[in-house]
């Protein structure tokens, strides 16, 4: 099935086209049209599923036909746990909107807020938001939501773990109960299936994987070595393999650093992303990357959770993660949209 038999209108379908893309993936056949019915959605797909575009396509479609906003208003809202997810999300809404007179901004924390402020002035038809900063701006009227229509929860399994649930429960409560919610994770347990119920009205349940599975595009081995020599390791196999473009998993912010640094010392170039870093030396560590500038990114879970980079070959995993749901998600980086890893 092509995208043309969705329902999304030409300017939609041109930028698709202009994306490469002909076919749609199996969550954004199933999700698209759900949406646009103005149903209510939960939907269990993993990262490098496409399942940003199974959300942002009808989203355009249906806000392209309603009224513009006023000032200071929001039609959509989009919330993810992370900074680097909220502008990935906020390029596939600019790349497949292109064509579309709607109004988008992104917030975060970690940057200044004033800028922010200015942008939601004149109202905005989508917003990508963190929970935190979202509140900040709310708390100071920069943000209103009368004229609110859908809600979007992207990778509501990671707002949990990252003890989201306070603020998430701040924030419904400033939304109209009248309203479409979408809800997207890797997962959906118990804990997630419990805030559902709060959330969501007669949701259409849709998964696209089983509980915990990875990626079949993904190649995956293991390398049995002692713990004190696990960085001697990673350096021959990133040389003798001159793998290019290697994404790094630690478990902690300092063993990220420590990666990095050895790495550099051998004639690497490394960068690391996490919690501890500003926001504008993550967005440059990972524009480098993705430029070829860093042979390697060191991450942690958190940091890494959204990065999206095209045909990703490799990802490491320096420290195993404790819970299984983050080894889907940090293997998920490669084998993205159809591609080998």
């Amino acid at each position: 099935m092509g995208f043309s038999k969705l329902g999304l209108s030409d300017s939609i379908l041109k930028a698709i086209t202009q994306q490469g893309y002909d076919k749609p993936s199996p969550i954004q056949e199933k999700s698209i049209p759900v949406v646009l019915e103005g149903k209510d959605l939960m939907a269990a797909a993993q990262t490098g599923t496409g399942k940003t575009a199974g959300f942002t396509l009808p989203i355009l479609q249906l806000l392209s036909k309603g009224e513009p906003t006023k000032s200071n208003q929001v039609r959509t809202l989009i919330l993810t746990p992370t900074r680097e997810l909220a502008a990935q999300v906020q390029d596939s809404v600019a790349t497949y909107g292109k064509h579309l007179p709607l109004k988008s901004a992104v917030v975060f924390g970690g940057v200044k807020i004033n800028p922010q402020m200015k942008k939601l002035r004149g109202g905005v038809d989508i917003l990508v938001a963190t929970p935190g900063r979202l509140l900040d701006l709310h708390s100071q009227n920069a943000v209103k939501f009368d004229q609110l229509e859908i809600i979007v929860f992207d990778e509501a399994d990671r707002m949990l773990d990252m003890g989201f649930l306070p603020d998430i429960k701040r924030i419904l409560k400033t939304l109209p109960p009248k309203r479409q919610t979408l809800m997207f994770s890797a997962t959906f347990s118990d804990d997630i299936r419990k805030l559902a119920k709060s959330l969501v009205h007669n949701p259409v349940e849709i998964s696209t994987t089983p509980r915990n599975t990875t990626v079949k595009s993904v190649k995956q081995w293991i390398h049995p070595v002692d713990k004190s020599k696990k960085q001697a390791l990673l350096t021959k196999l990133i040389k003798d393999h001159s793998w290019y473009q290697v994404l790094v998993f630690s478990r902690t912010k300092h063993g990220a650093n420590r990666i990095a640094t050895q790495l550099g010392k051998k004639g690497i170039t490394a960068a690391a992303i996490h919690g501890n870093k500003s926001q504008g030396a993550r967005t440059r560590a990972l524009a480098d990357f993705k430029a070829g500038k860093v042979n390697v990114l060191v991450a942690t879970d958190i940091a890494a959770r959204g990065i999206d980079i095209v045909e990703l070959p490799h990802v490491v995993n320096f420290d195993l993660p404790n819970v299984p749901e983050d080894y889907v998600h940090r293997i998920g980086r490669t084998g993205r949209a159809g591609s080998k890893g």
